[in-house]
This record gives C-alpha cells, structure tokens and sequence, in this order.
C-alpha cells in the first residue's frame, strides 16, 4: 500500500488566476499570492496508488474486485495499456476548513482564492506523484501516459466511489460522502496507463489543447 508524501513549496500562482477565471480581468496580484501562501500553511500533501493488470479490450482493471472502466473516450485514452496505476491525491482537510472558516467570516473573496488554490495544489501534487512514478515505472519496462480522472470525457464521476479504494485512498484519509463525492473535495482519483517499452502510447493532446472552446475563462495560452 505504498503512500506518497509530497512537498509543495509554492502554489502556482498562474494557475490559481486560470482556475479562478482571472485570466483577463484585472484583478490585486497580491491577493492571489495571500491565498497562495496562506495555503501552505495548512496543506497536508499526500499521495497513493496500486497497480495492476488491466484489459484494455475489455476496459477492465484486474484488482481483487474486477473494476470497469465506464466511457469511449476513457477507453480510447488507455488502449493499449497492459497495466494501470490507480492513485488519489489529496491537500488534507485542514486547508478546507481553513476556507470554510473565511465564508463563516464573511469573508468571500479570499475564502474563494483560498479554496482555488487548494483546487491548483492537489493537482500539483497529482503531478509530483506523476513524476515519482515515472521512473519507477520506466525501472520495470513501462513508459507511462497521463492521468485520467472520473468526470474527464464520458467518464462519469461517480466513479470515484468505486476507484477510491483501489487506490488506497483511505490510507490518506480520503473519504466518500453520502452524494458519493470525495472527501476532502480537494482530492483526486486517477488512472494511468502503462505501455511496455512505449509500445501503442496514444498519442493524444493532453487538457485544453484538445478543446474547441476557445472563449472558455479556464482555457490555457496553448
């Protein structure tokens, strides 16, 4: 059950604009670098994941309770795949209560900063376990695609319910509520696929260089 405590020293603060939908509306910088900073006073950074075999024929993962991968789009994105990485993330629930704290105060506008940026650090810390796997993966034979999370594409969201104890999530202290969302909601759930050697990688454009919206308020400069 391999647990992964991330370091975050800084949340981006680009993104946390993007996340915000500040990109083009003039907005006090230093109230996002405050809710940045102050993030880090209560985020408590922590990872998981398993692996396992996995039919992509079949959008099947073989854990001990078989699991189905529900959605064209998902499948797409792992075909080829020999195995999965199932991991969770998480910023703890200091840092949301710290939030919910703010709204209680009235204090709306940094109480929505603060929950954006911890929005941006549990995605940081996705990408810090990406990169820890990377070569842990690499050192078995296998090059490794991007996350993929329920509610991307068709993949209902819902899912998480069912993926979360394939990942272990409970080691980190996440949980599911009664409307079957995580808990801390400043957590994710994902899958990767593994390839050996490289061999049927798709090649898909990753985030919003694969949308069409180009008016969106979220979208990236790509």
């Amino acid at each position: 059950m391999p647990v992964y405590n991330a370091s975050i020293r800084q949340i981006d603060i680009a993104e946390t604009r993007r996340y915000a939908g500040l990109q083009n509306v003039t907005f006090d910088e230093s109230r996002l670098e405050d809710a940045c900073s102050e993030a880090l006073l209560y985020i408590e950074p922590k990872g998981s994941w398993e692996i396992y075999d996995y039919d992509c024929q079949k959008q099947l993962i073989k854990s001990d309770n078989p699991f189905l991968i529900i959605g064209e789009k998902a499948g797409r994105h792992l075909r080829g795949a020999e195995k999965i990485i199932c991991l969770a993330a998480t910023v703890g629930h200091a840092l949301e209560d710290a939030v919910n704290d703010y709204f209680k105060k009235d204090a709306y506008t940094h109480a929505l900063l603060l929950d954006t940026a911890a929005a941006v650090a549990v995605q940081q810390i996705g990408n810090e376990l990406e990169r820890m796997l990377t070569p842990k993966a690499a050192a078995k034979g296998y090059k490794m695609h991007w996350r993929y999370c329920p509610g991307y594409g068709d993949w209902p969201m819902e899912a998480q319910a069912e993926l979360l104890p394939l990942c272990h999530g409970d080691a980190i202290g996440i949980g599911i509520t009664e409307a079957g969302m995580l808990n801390p909601a400043k957590s994710i759930t994902a899958v990767i696929g593994l390839y050996p050697d490289g061999e049927k990688l798709p090649k898909d454009i990753r985030g919003c260089a694969s949308c069409n919206r180009r008016d969106c308020i979220f979208r990236k400069k790509v």
